[in-house]
């Protein structure tokens, strides 16, 4: 409920508020709508199972749940690809920006990075229906995931594990250099500033992207190279959780509390709500200045 609240409320703020209509913010609106539809795809299905008691998953269920859960999952990796690239830009050509990241470019970053994200999925899922379960039926894992299935498989799964390393590297590993490697930019770029308020007031802008990265990129790295035996097994299981459920919910709360834009944007929502005179300090007279 937390993650459905805090997300629609980003998505309905950035779209109703026009100090608001900027490409990073188009960015996060739609990082909102893919946490809405990733904790969707997990979530309703182990509460059902908290519930109910009832652990089974019928096959066709799990691989449906699996193409989902990674589409979703590789989108929003593309998604933090394009809003470091985006900050690179605003910081490292900001002369340029303008142009670079005009409004259809915009979208069709977000095209490619959904449509990326889905035929990615489509591979892997193929892949994995491919797959023979003589083994055990009972996934150790909250969702269905390659890593649970590939353990209770049987027979030659050589090439498959070499497909899934091969999307790991290309889909996860890639896309986390060239986020290293805008940051990098952007940090030289950012120290060769003489004023250190000027590099201050900067690189905040950059703060509740990279917190985001650190923390989901963090928790991949914990679910995917665990051990999967049963020492880590709770561990595991902890981090698959703050996967599904955490961390979508986080990331509308972090850029809420440190980004100061989306904060004044709160403010001037519920006091419109609630038809209160709001006094938000030092915008009145730029709102007039603007006017």
């Amino acid at each position: 409920m937390i993650c459905l609240i805090w997300n629609t409320t980003i998505i309905t703020l950035i779209y109703t508020n026009s100090h608001l209509q900027k490409p990073m913010y188009f960015f996060l609106r739609n990082l909102s709508l893919v946490d809405i539809c990733y904790s969707s795809v997990t979530v309703p299905k182990l509460l059902d199972i908290f519930l109910r008691g009832d652990t089974s998953i019928s096959f066709s269920h799990c691989f449906v749940q699996f193409f989902f859960f990674t589409a979703l999952a590789c989108t929003e990796i593309f998604l933090l690809t394009v809003m470091a690239y985006d900050r690179y830009v605003a910081i490292c050509q900001s002369l340029h920006y303008p142009l670079l990241m005009k409004q259809n470019a915009c979208i069709l970053f977000v095209l490619v990075s959904w449509v990326s994200g889905c035929s990615n999925s489509l591979f892997i899922t193929i892949i994995a229906s491919k797959i023979s379960f003589c083994n055990s039926k009972v996934i150790d894992q909250l969702y269905c995931d390659i890593k649970p299935m590939l353990k209770i498989s049987c027979g030659n799964t050589v090439t498959i594990e070499v497909t899934v390393y091969l999307e790991t590297f290309f889909v996860g590993f890639c896309p986390f250099l060239c986020i290293i490697l805008s940051y990098f930019k952007i940090i030289s770029n950012v120290l060769r500033m003489k004023s250190k308020g000027k590099r201050y007031k900067t690189f905040s802008t950059c703060t509740s992207h990279l917190t985001i990265i650190i923390i989901f990129y963090g928790t991949i790295f914990f679910v995917y190279t665990m051990p999967s035996t049963a020492n880590f097994k709770t561990i595991d299981q902890i981090f698959s959780s703050l996967f599904l459920a955490v961390i979508p919910s986080l990331n509308p709360l972090v850029y809420s509390l440190r980004n100061k834009d989306i904060k004044i944007a709160f403010k001037r929502y519920f006091c419109n709500l609630s038809n209160v005179d709001c006094f938000l300090k030092g915008e009145n007279s730029k709102n007039k200045i603007e006017e």
